[in-house]
């Protein structure tokens, strides 16, 4: 799960625009620590002073004379990086290394409700984004490079307490049929495919803090802070069907099946590889626990596997449907 850039704000000294550079000037002799101070109108940020610039400033001829008693509105940098509470550090880090070179080092100033919530250093932002990294890295599935197990019990936790999510459960079904008819290496592609789809469709078309993780072999879960799920599922789902003109000859996509032998020994025609997608959400329902939404996912993956063509389905949808069925 990306952190988002709120987390590691840390409050900031603020002086309104009427403020005098002499002041400023203690605080940054009292307060030695800190890098700059925000310059706020009704608790919203409209400038920075940066300690490194309003020294520089000061330092040239007559310059100590010429600003001390003058307001920090004339010194301030209204060229500042305002971004949300919400925004994730990859966001952020891309909009910070973005500005001019004079700007480069300045802080971040986060928001929140249209209010200045904090502010966060160059410095902080780099080392949180390594120590992420560092984090993924170590526990990242080889073949992918997309967080394991561990990263995955950690997000899921976290994302339970959101009060509004959806939790994607991802499997390639007819894979091993794939992979037996072409080959193992063959089939580490599809899955790397598989995990590059997932992150196009739901990384980068997600403003809010998402998450993909790679299970093991061919199942993969992503998580999404809302319960939009439709447009999602059917982009990976378009992807993916497309993507299958690269993996197997013309000659197989136009029969629309491989022959081979089956999970049960019995060699016959099997389908071209498809995509399910459980999905689990907390729109009708509390789900509070991680055995809760392992159950409730076994249910509707089982389900998913029974159709031959790619598939997305809720715990509510497969609920009505197995009711239908039994009423029939």
């Amino acid at each position: 799960m990306d952190i988002v850039i709120g987390e590691i704000a840390k409050e900031s000294f603020i002086v309104s625009p009427s403020t005098k550079c002499e002041e400023v000037y203690t605080i940054f002799e009292k307060e030695t620590a800190i890098e700059g101070i925000v310059v706020c109108s009704d608790q919203k940020p409209v400038g920075l002073v940066m300690k490194t610039h309003f020294f520089q400033r000061l330092s040239i001829k007559y310059g100590f004379d010429l600003f001390m008693k003058r307001t920090i509105d004339l010194v301030m940098d209204q060229e500042i990086l305002i971004v949300d509470y919400h925004l994730s550090l990859t966001e952020v880090s891309s909009l910070a290394m973005n500005r001019k070179l004079e700007h480069l080092y300045d802080v971040v100033i986060v928001t929140k409700g249209n209010a200045l919530f904090g502010t966060v250093s160059i410095r902080e932002l780099i080392m949180k984004l390594a120590e992420i990294q560092i984090r993924n890295a170590r526990y990242s599935n080889p073949l992918t490079g997309l967080p394991g197990n561990n990263v995955i019990k950690e997000t899921l936790i976290e994302v339970l307490t959101y009060k509004r999510f959806s939790v994607l459960y991802i499997d390639i079904d007819s894979f091993k049929a794939f992979n037996d008819t072409y080959g193992f290496s063959k089939g580490d592609e599809l899955i790397k495919e598989t995990a590059m789809i997932l992150t196009d469709v739901v990384m980068t078309t997600e403003n809010e803090p998402s998450f993909i993780g790679h299970i093991g072999g061919d199942d993969f879960i992503a998580t999404i802070p809302h319960h939009h799920y439709q447009s999602i599922c059917e982009s990976i789902i378009a992807q993916f069907a497309d993507s299958l003109k690269i993996f197997y000859t013309q000659d197989d996509l136009s029969k629309g099946y491989v022959s081979g032998v089956s999970r049960q020994g019995v060699f016959e025609k099997l389908p071209l590889a498809s995509i399910s997608i459980a999905v689990i959400q907390n729109s009708k329902r509390p789900i509070t626990s991680l055995e809760q939404l392992s159950l409730e996912s076994a249910k509707v993956k089982s389900y998913c596997k029974t159709t031959k063509n790619s598939i997305y389905l809720t715990l509510d949808d497969y609920e009505q449907q197995t009711k239908e069925k039994t009423l029939f």
